[in-house]
């Protein structure tokens, strides 16, 4: 699955792609970004995150085949908002998603394990395509 455009339905369970598209809704409001923060996640700016955000919560919704830069962003925009409380939702992740922190990080390390192939290409850089 390395290397090709793969739908979430294929990688992930539906309770990992709900975690996925709450976090990327989270960049639209509670969190904080930077335009500098946007860019080292692999976006042109704050405000392409916020159009990206949208469009990839659309296309997991959806089941439509994400790019692995997408996946990658994907994953690294929502480990920064959940865990970070400068920038992202952190502290306040289980009054703004419902969801609990010990849940969240079981559910996230399983996101991260099932994407390892897709997107080990981007470790240690930023997710640009």
């Amino acid at each position: 699955m390395a290397g090709r455009d793969v739908p979430a339905s294929e990688l992930l369970a539906e309770d990992e792609i709900a975690l996925l598209r709450r976090a990327l809704l989270e960049w639209g409001g509670p969190a904080r970004c930077s335009d500098q923060l946007a860019v080292g996640m692999g976006f042109a700016s704050m405000q392409d995150l916020l159009d990206q955000c949208r469009r990839l919560r659309a296309a997991l919704a959806d089941d439509v085949a994400l790019a692995p830069v997408d996946w990658a962003r994907t994953l690294l925009a929502t480990e920064i908002v959940f865990v970070s409380d400068l920038a992202g939702t952190g502290f306040e992740w289980r009054t703004t998603t419902g969801l609990d922190d010990e849940r969240t990080i079981r559910t996230l390390r399983s996101i991260q394990r099932k994407l390892a192939r897709t997107v080990r290409r981007y470790y240690g850089q930023t997710p640009t395509g």
